[in-house]
């Protein structure tokens, strides 16, 4: 639970620094698109080496590794801190958290028994959520406390002394490093138990691979995967920027704020999409939730009024919650075997974090960054058909399909 908690908290802060990011280092739309790119593109290099490496010396060598990585990643920048060393210090930092990925839900798995391990997922990913919603709030307190030096506490006093003037946000770097030192320790000194891995958990030779990719509905549904990632990346990395341009938030404070409520907004969604799934089919949530996911982005977009584009952004991480474990559900259960060759390929879809971004930044920075977000509505869009046109063989067992079994 822990790693799942630093996972997140080292992932999705991103979209907070932007607006500082641009400004320290000048950077135009496109060149600030890079750095979410560099770091999302590390998972399709090393999920797959990973996996390899992981069935060679085990998840302990791994995750230790990981934090070795994501520690000297984040050290690189804090040492040299221009536009350069950010870009490889993002893909260190991916690489790291792409390794823990591989190896995480597997030993969530075992460490906390097969009879729990449904439960134990829903309660990392709250986890999970939670650390989304944090990571900004640390930045912004950090940020806020170091512009107004007249006021800052003996820790406070440690940063200001070895974080450049102009770039008081690197201060969250030293924070990432210490985290991933602390976890190098914990990992280390923990005992781990036994993995072995289950059916829908190897990946499968290549012939498998090179099998499935033959198979329409895999790409379909690889495809859905990199919408629903970029999509959610998309929205969470241009928030704060979008609302300093158009509606003049700081970005260090309401930018910032606004950021960590749509991930803490997503979080609470997925709450309500655990109860939904029980009562409705998979494909119908995820029609509804995406057709009020398009209408609270349009109202983020097009709104007048600066408080209703506060409020609207967080509304479409509350409604986006439920896409990434329905699509990939559905997914799953459209094929009869070799579903942890088929996982793999789509957790590659995970790139449409580091491509989607871009693109909006590359727009942006042609035809201004709403006319950039508008890309929203092609992702959003594939991912409304997949509710119309996924054919799963088995579906979501809601509460009257057990009546009905039952007899009642």
């Amino acid at each position: 639970m822990l790693t799942f908690f630093v996972i997140s908290f080292l992932t999705n802060v991103i979209g907070a620094l932007i607006p500082d990011i641009k400004t320290g280092f000048h950077l135009s739309l496109t060149k600030v698109a890079i750095l979410p790119f560099a770091f999302f593109i590390a998972y399709g290099v090393m999920s797959i080496p990973a996996g390899i490496l992981n069935e060679k010396y085990k998840e302990k060598k791994i995750m230790v590794a990981a934090f070795v990585v994501s520690f000297i990643g984040s050290l690189l920048l804090v040492l040299f801190p221009n536009y350069s060393s950010y870009i490889i210090s993002l893909f260190l930092i991916g690489c790291g958290m792409a390794m823990l990925q591989v190896v995480i839900n597997p030993l969530l798995r075992t460490s906390g028994g097969e009879e729990n391990y449904a439960f134990n997922s829903v309660l990392a990913q709250l986890i999970f959520g939670a650390a989304s919603f944090l990571s900004p709030l640390v930045y912004s307190y950090l940020v806020v406390k170091l512009a107004n030096e007249g006021d800052i506490d003996p820790v406070q006093r440690i940063f200001a002394s070895i974080v450049p003037e102009s770039l008081p946000w690197i201060s969250l770097y030293w924070v990432f490093a210490v985290v991933s030192l602390i976890m190098f320790i914990v990992i280390l000194v923990s005992r781990f138990p036994k993995v072995i891995l289950s059916k829908d958990e190897k990946a499968g030779a290549l012939k498998v691979h090179l099998d499935l990719l033959k198979k329409p509905v895999v790409i379909y549904f690889f495809i859905g995967i990199f919408c629903y990632v970029g999509t959610e990346q998309g929205v969470a990395n241009w928030i704060s920027q979008f609302l300093f341009d158009y509606h003049k938030y700081n970005p260090q404070t309401s930018g910032a704020n606004d950021v960590a409520y749509f991930w803490g907004m997503m979080t609470a969604g997925g709450v309500l999409g655990l109860f939904l799934l029980k009562v409705m089919d998979s494909s119908k949530v995820l029609i509804s939730f995406t057709i009020l996911a398009i209408i609270s982005l349009s109202i983020g977009l097009f709104s007048g009024s600066d408080r209703v584009a506060l409020y609207a952004f967080p509304c479409v991480g509350f409604f986006a919650s439920v896409m990434y474990p329905i699509i990939f559900s559905l997914a799953l259960n459209s094929l009869e075997e070799h579903h942890g060759a088929f996982s793999g390929i789509l957790l590659t879809g995970i790139i449409g974090g580091a491509i989607i971004p871009l693109i909006i930044g590359a727009i942006g920075d042609h035809f201004g960054l709403r006319t950039g977000m508008f890309f929203l509505y092609i992702t959003l869009g594939y991912i409304l058909s997949i509710g119309f046109w996924a054919k799963p063989i088995i579906k979501n067992k809601t509460i009257q399909d057990a009546r009905k079994e039952k007899g009642e």
